[in-house]
C-alpha cells in the first residue's frame, strides 16, 4: 500500500501546486482503484496498483498512436505527458539483456526444451517479472530462447 500512499501525497502536492495535468491523472488512476475495489470486493495492494497503471499506459499508448494517425498532435501530446507521471510510480524496467538472462536461467531450471514448453517458462516469468518488464518483449525472448 506505499504506493497508494505515495501516490495520494503527490496528489496533495499537485493540488497546492495547482498542477492541473497531475492531479486530474492521478485522480484518474485512484478512480480506477476504486472501480477494481469495487467490483472484485478486494482492497487493492501495490502489485495490482501496478498491473492499473501498466493498462492506463497501454491505453494511453494506444491513444496516442490514433491521435497521431487523425493529425491530432495535441492531444497526443496531453495523452504522452499523462503516460509520463503514470510512469514514475513503476518500478525501473530490466534492460533486455537483464530479460534474457533471467529467460535463460527459468529454462534451465525448469527444463525446458521446446516451444511446447512455453507455459511454463512464461507462468515462472510472469510473478517473476511482473511490472519489472513488458511481457510482450519477455515472451519473444522466450520464444526466440525456445526455437
Amino acid at each position: 500500500m506505499a504506493l497508494i500512499s505515495n501516490i495520494k501525497t503527490d496528489l496533495k502536492q499537485a493540488m497546492l501546486d495547482k498542477n492541473e495535468l497531475v492531479r486530474d491523472t492521478i485522480r484518474m488512476f485512484l478512480a480506477e482503484v476504486q472501480r477494481f475495489e469495487i467490483d472484485n470486493k478486494v482492497e487493492v495492494d501495490d502489485a495490482k496498483a501496478l498491473q492499473i497503471i501498466n493498462k492506463m499506459i497501454k491505453q494511453r499508448n494506444d491513444s496516442i498512436s490514433q491521435f497521431k494517425q487523425g493529425r491530432r498532435e495535441d492531444l497526443a501530446k496531453k495523452e504522452q505527458q499523462e503516460v509520463d507521471i503514470l510512469s514514475k510510480y513503476k518500478p525501473e524496467q530490466l534492460s533486455e539483456e537483464e530479460i534474457t538472462e533471467k529467460v535463460k536461467n527459468v529454462i534451465i531450471d525448469t527444463g525446458a526444451e521446446s516451444m511446447q514448453d512455453i507455459g511454463k517458462v512464461m507462468g515462472v516469468l510472469k510473478s517473476a517479472l511482473a511490472g519489472k518488464a513488458d511481457m510482450g518483449l519477455v515472451s519473444k525472448i522466450v520464444k526466440d530462447q525456445l526455437s
